[in-house]
């Protein structure tokens, strides 16, 4: 038995190490490479002024990632919604909770439900941090107030065979992702929605969410079609419709914030729609803010193999095949600028690449030179916990794959300085 014993945890080690040993965390095994420039234009021209990069080289970046990254989306619905909950006293008397269903189309039962936590006695309208959450709206907050979830939800997230049982039970579970008290107390509303409301997060051949209501673009869909990620961005800027009218929020100082998955649809959602003021970017990794060239964590091959829904069909070209790639995460991040940018990543991520975060970010800065802003000054990484708020700002936590109200601390920071002052 003992024998038998050795020779099956022999077996395990070997798989384990196998595992770890087919991706690179190894700073001394990146391989070399040459990022695109940023600023060399399609003519071989350089952008030497903020109006040609507006003009021209900007219009080329978009382009290139809409062609050959994310995808092409349909035109965004007239807008319609309903209020499901007028402004209700939440959170010990000091927020109001209103909750509104936004709709994407005709068909009512295609429609994402917003929650909205603000402060109670702004003598301002507060400024948004606005982001998409994971696990359904009812798991930001211990409220039983809040609608539960009503469409594809991630049962290996929730971790419970029975789907019903296990949303009610999901009350809360994220609160930590989501600390609302805190972000009310530093004067900010907070808005959100589910991303399953957008679209399933599997692959199911563009038949349910929003692909849905496209079904001729479905039908011819091409190499060059919308894939899940430009879909959650779509939903985020029909979000922002709702939000920018909303007499009670400030619609033109908003925040919008994404973890994981969901800070790659942050940062294409602020690339397609100017009306963000300040862009966050939490833990995005390969596909979002960290270089993909450097071959460190995660992996082109490893995002298209394990999600092939994500990105449209021309992103699986790149497939073990980064070097051929005509660019890199610095022109996703370019498509911020001028406006502030927050790249935050955790200690224990090396999944993420936290260092190809930061250099993406440092090789964003010509963009932002153009407009007369020095984007990311820090020229190596700064320790953990330590803010670098330039109009490109980096935060390093100590710790995992997860977004704590350390980071959220480092929102409201970021966001205090840089976000227009109301008059």
């Amino acid at each position: 038995m003992i024998s038998i014993m050795k020779s099956w945890l022999a077996i395990v080690l070997s798989l384990s190490s196998s595992v770890a040993e087919e991706f690179n965390y190894q700073e001394a095994q990146v391989p070399a490479y040459q990022l695109p420039a940023l600023l060399q234009q399609q003519d071989g021209s350089s952008a030497e002024t903020s109006k040609q990069w507006q003009e021209t080289r900007r219009a080329e970046i978009f382009h290139l990632l809409e062609q050959r990254m994310f995808g092409v989306s349909p035109p965004r619905p007239t807008l319609r919604f309903r209020v499901m909950e007028p402004a209700t006293h939440a959170l010990d008397g000091t927020a109001l909770r209103q909750q509104v269903r936004v709709y994407f189309s005709s068909q009512d039962e295609t429609a994402l439900d917003l929650l909205i936590y603000r402060p109670r006695n702004s003598v301002k309208l507060p400024p948004v941090i606005f982001g998409l959450n994971f696990k359904g709206n009812q798991s930001v907050q211990s409220d039983p107030g809040i609608l539960m979830c009503r469409s594809w939800v991630n049962n290996q997230e929730l971790k419970k065979p029975d789907i019903h049982h296990a949303l009610e039970e999901s009350r809360g579970t994220d609160a930590g992702k989501w600390p609302v008290a805190y972000a009310i107390q530093r004067g900010y509303a907070v808005v959100t929605g589910y991303y399953g409301d957008i679209d399933p997060d599997y692959d199911d051949g563009w038949k349910n969410g929003v692909h849905s209501l496209h079904p001729e673009m479905e039908k011819n869909r091409s190499s060059e079609t919308w894939g899940s990620l430009a879909a959650w961005a779509w939903g985020m800027s029909v979000a922002m419709d709702w939000i920018v009218q909303e007499p009670s929020l400030d619609g033109k100082r908003v925040a919008v914030q994404g973890f994981s998955r969901l800070g790659k649809a942050a940062l294409w959602s602020a690339a397609s729609d100017p009306r963000y003021a300040i862009v966050i970017s939490q833990n995005s990794g390969a596909g979002g803010a960290a270089l993909n060239k450097r071959i460190f964590g995660e992996t082109v091959g490893r995002l298209n193999r394990s999600f092939p829904h994500w990105f449209c069909k021309n992103f699986h070209r790149y497939s073990e095949n980064e070097s051929a790639m005509e660019f890199d995460s610095h022109f996703l991040l370019s498509l911020c600028a001028p406006r502030p940018l927050l790249i935050t990543s955790a200690t224990e991520d090396r999944w993420a690449d936290p260092h190809g975060e930061f250099l993406a970010a440092r090789a964003t800065n010509p963009a932002y030179s153009l407009f007369g802003h020095e984007g990311l000054t820090a020229t190596t990484m700064p320790s953990p916990g330590q803010l670098v708020n330039d109009r490109m700002g980096y935060f390093l936590r100590h710790g995992r794959h997860d977004v704590t109200q350390e980071d959220w601390k480092a929102y409201c920071d970021f966001c205090d300085r840089h976000l227009p002052q109301q008059p």
